[in-house]
């Protein structure tokens, strides 16, 4: 039997659930996020932000009506590179269910596209050191660690 095609759509409200599952659902995740019903309120108020915001885009991929993986692109101006837009990639995940199936590929290969599509020449990520998995991954898809990222943790 032939799995049903994946698509690619922007998230709706009534994804979040599912998304926040799929972000949830590692070591990491499992530390951090809250996956409890209905969604904290701090979920619901970032998905509109990000709705309502032109250079945001959380990504859903669907197979057979089902979400079974996410992202979120943001589109950054800049100075820089003369001018140059760059696309940010974040918040990747794919259902444990749908693991191992060629996804998150698929799921690169329309992000990046989108990234084209929008004029960036640049796409950038961020991965956890704790994920040597996902960094292989993201070297096998051509993206190279150019630069050290830090982060400064602020007390909510």
């Amino acid at each position: 039997m032939t799995a049903a095609p994946l698509t690619f759509r922007r998230a709706r409200i009534g994804d979040l659930p599912a998304i926040i599952a799929m972000l949830a659902d590692d070591a990491l995740g499992s530390a951090r996020e809250d996956p409890a019903l209905p969604p904290n309120p701090r979920y619901t108020a970032a998905f509109a932000a990000i709705e309502h915001d032109a250079n945001q885009f959380l990504a859903v991929a669907e197979r057979g009506g089902e979400p079974v993986g996410c992202l979120q692109l943001t589109f950054i101006p800049g100075l820089s590179r003369q001018g140059m837009w760059r696309g940010q990639i974040e918040s990747v995940r794919i259902a444990a269910a749908a693991r191992g199936q060629g996804l998150g590929r698929a799921m690169f290969e329309w992000a990046i596209g989108q990234c084209r599509r929008q004029g960036c020449g640049l796409v950038q990520l961020t991965t956890d050191r704790a994920r040597p998995d996902a960094r292989r991954f993201y070297e096998s898809l051509g993206f190279e660690a150019t630069h050290d990222g830090m982060k400064l943790s602020l007390d909510l």
